[in-house]
């Protein structure tokens, strides 16, 4: 069941002019998200009408589904930004990558460089089936390898709802998290959002992020928000100034 509604603002409205998004996959053609320059183009023009100022874009890496690699999304990118250009879009627009965390992924991180938000800010996500067997080891090995390891959407993975020292476990690991912003207005259900505001609570959210793929994502920009912890919530939308170019 969502919290009690009355009064609370539009996702839009805490959106600040100068936002900073770290997570969305605007990127045309090349994981589930966009599916062509035009929607990239429709997308970004609509993101920057709420007060997206900058994009770090993160397209998907996945053994055997989004097999991207840095040299694929860097090339992906600079077309991207002609077209953009073209558009009159002259917002700083950047690559990183959303890498799943996987034995692919370990392997990855210390044969190549990771592509990253900024400095060594890396995102990372895990499956919604399970978390890897190998999760703290993965992270421990990824901090020892320089970077900072960001988990995205932390909200959505089912399996730690009811665990949620599992979460506590992964913060005091080094591992700093990232909400989505459609969680706070229930986009991905009353479960999740009960969870966001959890972590909210209890002060683990460092980051936020569109995770934009389509134009129904951003329709939901101009909803109310669901959660209690609007303070914290607005904390770590400003935290996103970190990653300011």
């Amino acid at each position: 069941m969502f919290f009690f509604k009355k009064n609370k603002p539009l996702l839009s409205d805490l959106i600040p002019s100068d936002y900073v998004d770290i997570h969305s996959h605007l990127l045309p053609n090349i994981d589930d998200g966009s599916k062509s320059i035009d929607d990239t183009i429709h997308l970004v023009t609509e993101l920057k009408k709420i007060g997206f100022a900058e994009f770090v874009t993160t397209p998907h890496v996945i053994n055997q589904v989004w097999e991207n690699t840095s040299s694929i999304i860097e090339d992906k990118l600079k077309n991207t930004i002609v077209e953009l250009n073209k558009s009159g879009i002259q917002n700083s627009f950047k690559a990183a990558a959303e890498y799943m965390l996987d034995d692919n992924f370990r392997k990855l991180f210390q044969t190549e460089k990771l592509l990253t938000i900024k400095d060594n800010y890396v995102l990372v996500e895990m499956s919604y089936i399970n978390a890897p067997m190998q999760l703290y080891e993965i992270i421990f090995e990824l901090q020892i390898a320089g970077y900072k390891p960001i988990l995205a959407h932390p909200e959505r993975y089912n399996f730690y709802h009811s665990a949620f020292d599992e979460y506590i476990k992964l913060k005091k690991m080094g591992c700093l998290f990232q909400l989505n912003l459609l969680s706070s207005v229930g986009y991905y259900g009353p479960n999740v959002a009960k969870v966001a505001d959890d972590l909210l609570k209890n002060n683990l959210i460092d980051f936020v992020g569109s995770d934009v793929h389509h134009g129904k994502h951003i329709d939901f920009f101009y909803k109310k928000i669901v959660l209690k912890n609007l303070d914290s919530l607005k904390e770590a939308i400003q935290n996103n100034s970190l990653f300011k170019s």
